[in-house]
């Protein structure tokens, strides 16, 4: 199945019904924050490096680079998944540098969000030019399945 079949896009939702819609929306600010700051071009360790900073200096917890850990019908698997970050325990955020996002960006994505039992996810790109490119993503697990897409 293809990941946007997983998912279809928000349309006239209110923001209030979108889950965790105030934690992302901080998460987001630090991400514009930093792309504010250095435009695009960089790597995209630059960029965590630097969200890591912008997330502390905005009071948003994170843990970053984790290891998310894989089963197979209730086996455990020796391959793991590293997240960008998990901020606030409960919103995954994956950042790419490339210059658009694609259904493999999402797909990574998706699969974190179903394997790590997170609700919602932020896609983030950094590489994107004029402006930042981003969408929020819900677990497919959801009844309703929706993401957001923008070029902020």
């Amino acid at each position: 199945m293809e990941p946007s079949q997983f998912a279809m896009m928000i349309g006239g939702m209110m923001s209030d019904e979108i889950p965790l819609s105030d934690e992302t929306y901080r998460i987001l600010g630090a991400c514009f924050e930093v792309y504010n700051e250095l435009g695009c071009g960089f790597l995209e360790a630059v960029y965590q490096e630097c969200l890591a900073i912008e997330l502390g200096s905005a009071g948003i917890p994170f843990e970053q680079q984790n290891l998310l850990g894989l089963s197979y019908k209730g086996r455990t698997i020796k391959k793991s998944y590293v997240v960008d970050f998990v901020c606030f325990n409960e919103v995954l955020v994956e950042i790419k540098a490339v210059s658009r996002l694609t259904g493999e960006h999402r797909a990574q994505t998706l699969n974190y969000l179903h394997a790590g039992d997170f609700d919602i996810g932020l896609l983030i790109n950094f590489g994107h030019f004029p402006k930042i490119e981003y969408q929020r993503l819900l677990n497919r697990r959801l009844q309703n399945v929706f993401t957001t897409e923008s070029k902020a």
